[in-house]
């Protein structure tokens, strides 16, 4: 995992392709006081890549004549004393690659620059798409990977013009088929194209902050780095506070190609954003259910037909339990299998970096951890983990809490640790309760605030907030004292030194978690219900994914959902969503009911009937957050405190 930034300054942006009828931007290099500084990024995004830092910087000349052919570059070395404006340089690329290495063998710093002068700077995991062996490096094979790639910037939409005639992949057709999550900057010098973008469903961060008058730089980084020039925040004229520099860079390939100078002497770069070219990702991405509403005939039974090639994938999954069975399987056993292969990629097929010497030991070793409220997501993962890893290593449940041993997540964490002790009694399980008071979090509210931008209401710094400490790992362990003192338990300080934590984001979504489910499926019947998770699915990486991964990697954490992997959200497509989720029944027996299914094929009888609970809420934050910004949950409740955007507190 890994923070990156660029910054394009002496560019032209031409933003006529991506948004219609709006001009070029002019850039300007003195008269503006920017508000993010070099050195501002920078020190964000150490904090999530700790292990190594780097930059390298991409000058843009001209030379004789005025087609597009006469523009070249060169690579600035790292920490060259030249600004890039000289009188024969006209554009520079700076990009900036903090590295927080998980894969492969030998250390890796970013930017990543090769024989051809490319430069790529990566944050993310190849889990399939591209060949990667065990001990490989995602950042390095892409980077190779890349380099083979066709220069034709409209590759996709006539490959016969294409010089290479069209026999090797263009960018948007490479991209399109890794399977995992990821975000990217490329610079790809034989075209003299700019190359950025996310993975179809958000699953790492990447923020956008076009030219403006107030700042003419084209930027794009993993977090919203804090403005060493302004020590407080902006607010309008409203009192509410502006959001506005950043936004999301919604999912997808988008390209600049930068040209010569025009009659203003200003390169130009036109942005456009690339079709995604996998049919089977475009399948996903439009997020279509063959089966939604159930006939007469199938009201009382179990369906479950799927295609020859749906079963083909199926028995691939199911290949570790055995030989291939005869019958179809059960869906909440496709869905266990696949869930259990999205785990093991997240955690044990690929040998996980470590910085200290082979030959070190330590007394005590936790690699992966997970978010743990003791629900339904996270004891499914909690259980799957367990099979995954090896037998030796410990497994870290981390737990926050704003109430002490009171708060409804502590109560059910601590109830899953027995069942999950119960299960595997071999496993040393550590629940790490990490507890917080909100009011004496001053600074940390500060620094999550500046990490859910350009998310900007009191929902979402709630729950960046709980997820930042849950991430942070720094709690309590209970341990049991020898038994000649009466085998009490007594609480000592731990700090989660897991680098890898699982998350279960989408898991709601996907099997009608939320109330909104609920009241969708009474006022609109199937359909209805469908729309609605059609909508979370298309829209959580807006809502969700971009702010939780911020706040989780902003402790040098890497958050994993493996209830987003590919071939989970396909199967569970496959299946009828009235196998998904049954909303006539009761909460905790209806809701996300193909999810209770794996979980009792787990040995998770009391976690199979919990009802959802989000962190927010199970954690207490939401309810002392209300005391203290709106004076208690009455007056949050009746200001619509989830949605209200954060305001200038009174003085």
């Amino acid at each position: 995992m890994c923070g990156i930034a660029l910054i394009v300054c002496g560019i032209k942006i031409d933003l006529s392709l991506l948004i219609p009828n709006l001009t070029s931007t002019c850039p300007q290099f003195s008269q503006n006081c920017p508000l993010f500084s070099e050195d501002d990024i920078k020190a964000t995004l150490q904090r999530r890549g700790p292990d190594s830092l780097g930059t390298r910087n991409i000058l843009l000349h001209p030379k004789i004549g005025k087609d597009c052919s006469t523009l070249s570059s060169s690579v600035e070395n790292e920490g060259s004393a030249e600004d890039g404006f000289g009188s024969e340089v006209f554009g520079k690329l700076q990009f900036i690659g903090a590295t927080l290495q998980l894969r492969g063998v030998n250390p890796v710093v970013q930017p990543l620059v090769d024989a051809s002068c490319n430069v790529l700077i990566f944050n993310g995991e190849i889990f399939g798409g591209i060949h990667l062996s065990s001990d490989s490096n995602d950042t390095e094979v892409l980077m190779q990977s890349m380099e083979q790639c066709c220069s034709c910037v409209s590759h996709e939409n006539n490959r016969y013009s294409c010089p290479s005639g069209g026999r090797i992949n263009s960018v948007p057709e490479l991209l399109s088929q890794v399977k995992g999550p990821w975000a990217l900057v490329y610079w790809q010098d034989s075209s003299k194209t700019l190359w950025f973008g996310r993975d179809a469903f958000g699953r790492r961060s990447l923020l956008v902050h076009w030219p403006t008058p107030d700042d003419s730089r084209l930027l794009l980084s993993s977090v919203s780095s804090c403005p060493s020039s302004h020590q407080s925040y902006d607010f309008d004229d409203e009192g509410m506070l502006d959001f506005n520099f950043w936004e999301e860079l919604s999912c997808g390939v988008y390209s600049v190609s930068v040209g010569s100078p025009d009659m203003d002497e200003y390169l130009i770069g036109k942005v456009q954003k690339h079709e995604w070219t996998d049919s089977e990702l475009k399948e996903l991405i439009t997020w279509e259910r063959t089966a939604i509403q159930p006939k007469l005939e199938d009201s009382s039974a179990s369906f479950g037909k799927v295609s020859i090639s749906q079963n083909d994938r199926l028995s691939s999954l199911s290949s570790e339990l055995g030989s291939l069975q005869i019958t179809p399987l059960p869906m909440s056993q496709k869905v266990l299998i696949a869930l259990r292969e999205s785990v093991m990629r997240r955690t044990s097929l690929y040998k996980i970096f470590k910085a200290f010497p082979i030959d070190h030991r330590q007394e005590r070793y936790a690699p992966v951890a997970v978010l743990f409220s003791g629900g339904l997501d996270s004891m499914i993962i909690a259980a799957l983990l367990h099979q995954c890893i090896d037998p030796e290593y410990e497994i870290d449940l981390l737990n926050v809490s704003f109430d002490g041993e009171s708060a409804p997540d502590r109560i059910s964490a601590r109830a899953g640790l027995k069942e999950l002790q119960k299960n595997a009694p071999l496993r040393r399980w550590n629940l790490v309760e990490i507890d917080a008071d909100l009011l004496k979090l001053t600074c940390e509210t500060k620094r999550v605030m500046s990490l859910i931008t350009p998310a900007k209401t009191y929902m979402d710094l709630n729950i960046g907030l709980a997820l930042w400490l849950a991430a942070g790992g720094d709690g309590w362990l209970s341990e049991v004292m020898s038994s000649a003192e009466g085998g009490l338990c007594q609480r000592v300080k731990y700090k989660s030194e897991a680098r890898i934590l699982l998350v279960g984001s989408g898991a709601d979504e996907q099997c009608a978690g939320y109330g909104r489910h609920r009241t969708k499926y009474r006022n609109g019947s199937w359909l209805g219900l469908h729309e609605e998770m059609k909508l979370d699915m298309q829209r959580i990486w807006k809502r969700n994914l971009g702010r939780d991964d911020r706040c989780i990697a902003d402790n040098a954490k890497e958050a994993r959902f493996p209830f987003l992997d590919e071939d989970v959200i396909r199967i569970l497509l496959d299946i009828p969503l009235w196998e998904i989720a049954d909303l006539n029944q009761p909460s905790g027996t209806g809701d996300k009911k193909i999810l209770r299914e794996v979980a009792r094929l787990l040995g998770l009888n009391e976690a199979a009937i919990l009802p959802k609970r989000a962190i927010q809420f199970g954690s207490r934050i939401a309810r002392e957050s209300n005391r203290q910004n709106f004076g208690s949950n009455r007056s949050a409740n009746q200001a619509s405190a989830g949605s209200a955007v954060i305001y200038r507190p009174s003085n």
